[in-house]
């Protein structure tokens, strides 16, 4: 009795044999992912009536969705990712959905990298709680996301990104509490992200960027203790960042680059001691980079470049040991590259072009394989030939000239000044011996008074 068939990545093509469904009813597993196989999935597949884990992923299958697959009671598995199917063009929605709410044992649904061109199903908020992940990423879903989808109440991964869904983000997602993976990015979904996100106690990672995301950033995720990873870019945010961001030591990638994010780095930056990356490029902050930044030694990448930054490089980005990436391009950053740098082996990336940096480039360490337009458009630098500027004075010149000053130069000119001095004293010396013969010509009472 063959429950489980397993052709994965053979390079098999044309289409599923007929044979499977006639001949294999006690079939529970098959496994045809990552081949050539082509046509349609056709509906006499459901005849296999004890699947548990049916997987036709990275193939050609093209057209529906068999809408019978429903009759499969005791799925788990079911993977049509990275296809090119379809949905019935007379129907808005995918209206094979709904009858997958039938198979009560339901996990995993993906159905991402596919042709689809319709909307989510209300259905789909009577998926069995069983119902943990549904990924349906860049499979041209449109409209708005339903607000049934808040009673999937067991999800952990819901990733519907690079697709075509608009409105706003539904308050109902707070429901999914077992969250830890959500992701709605390269959508065209506007309005605010909404607080009560907060609530997903459980999320790991949040990925809205490139979207239409407007106002502030809501306080309360500093407060969501189990965020190790989020990725807003390419929004319309406004505001500030929330201190209470900061104060949440557990996360370890924060991304709001090209947003419309202000203020100061705040110091409270450098508590986040696992921080692996940070990118604040493209926004409108301000101010100074804190030099709490070199606290936060774990750090393998910063970009803030393109912002409204001021003041000097800090000599403690030195202590970053395993960083790779510094961009801190098209600023207003005044002063020199801190030698400190130099101590960065691991720094593949580093740019500070379009800033007002001068003095010497350093040339040890990682410096030693930068290129020139990395350091462009500074007010002056100076430095080694790969960088295409002008080389430095030589400090041993400026030293040795210091020593011939003191050692001859300034010697003449003691001797100089004491012989004016001996000139000047025996000029006054025989002066006043020529005048005292004089006195003997005044009256003996005014030479008296002189005695006295």
């Amino acid at each position: 009795m063959l429950q489980a068939i397993s052709f994965a990545s053979n390079n098999l093509s044309g289409s599923l044999p007929l044979s499977i469904a006639n001949g294999l009813p006690d079939l529970k597993y098959l496994f045809f992912g990552a081949n050539q196989l082509s046509a349609e999935i056709h509906g006499w597949i459901s005849n296999c009536s004890k699947l548990i884990k049916l997987d036709l992923s990275s193939n050609l299958f093209n057209g529906r969705v068999p809408i019978n697959l429903g009759n499969l009671e005791d799925l788990k598995i079911l993977n049509l990712y990275d296809n090119l199917l379809t949905n019935d063009p007379l129907v808005l929605y995918l209206d094979f959905l709904p009858s997958l709410t039938n198979c009560r044992q339901l996990k995993v649904i993906e159905i991402g990298n596919n042709l689809f061109d319709g909307m989510l199903p209300k259905a789909l908020g009577n998926f069995s709680t069983s119902l943990q992940e549904f990924y349906a990423a860049s499979c041209g879903i449109k409209g708005m996301i339903t607000s049934e989808i808040g009673n999937m109440s067991n999800l952990i991964w819901l990733g519907m990104g690079d697709n075509e869904f608009t409105g706003n983000i539904p308050d109902t997602l707070s429901q999914l509490r077992m969250l830890q993976l959500l992701e709605l990015d390269y959508n065209n979904l506007h309005g605010s992200i909404p607080d009560n996100l907060c609530n997903l106690v459980n999320l790991y990672r949040l990925v809205l960027e490139n979207n239409q995301l407007s106002q502030r950033l809501p306080t309360c995720l500093g407060n969501v203790t189990s965020l190790r990873k989020f990725f807003l870019a390419n929004n319309s945010l406004s505001s500030t960042i929330p201190s209470t961001l900061w104060t949440n030591k557990e996360i370890k990638i924060v991304d709001l680059s090209y947003n419309f994010l202000n203020d100061s780095l705040v110091p409270q930056i450098g508590i986040k001691n696992g921080m692996i990356k940070i990118n604040l490029s493209g926004n409108q902050f301000s101010g100074e980079i804190p030099s709490t930044i070199g606290k936060l030694v774990n750090l393998e990448s910063i970009i803030i470049s393109n912002n409204r930054l001021i003041g000097p490089i800090p000599e403690s980005l030195g202590n970053l040991i395993s960083l790779q990436e510094l961009d801190l391009s098209n600023n207003n950053l005044y002063g020199v590259i801190p030698k400190s740098l130099e101590k960065l082996e691991d720094l593949v990336y580093f740019n500070v072009s379009f800033n007002n940096l001068s003095g010497e480039i350093p040339n040890g360490g990682p410096f030693k394989n930068f290129i020139s337009k990395f350091f462009i458009g500074n007010k002056e630098f100076c430095g080694a030939s790969q960088f295409k500027i002008k080389p430095c004075k030589d400090n041993r010149t400026r030293f040795s000239i210091g020593n011939k000053v003191w050692k001859y130069i300034l010697p003449s000119i003691v001797v100089a000044l004491c012989l004016t001095i001996s000139v000047v004293y025996l000029i006054r010396y025989h002066r006043k011996n020529t005048l005292l013969p004089a006195q003997s010509t005044f009256p003996n009472h005014h030479q008296e008074d002189f005695i006295l």
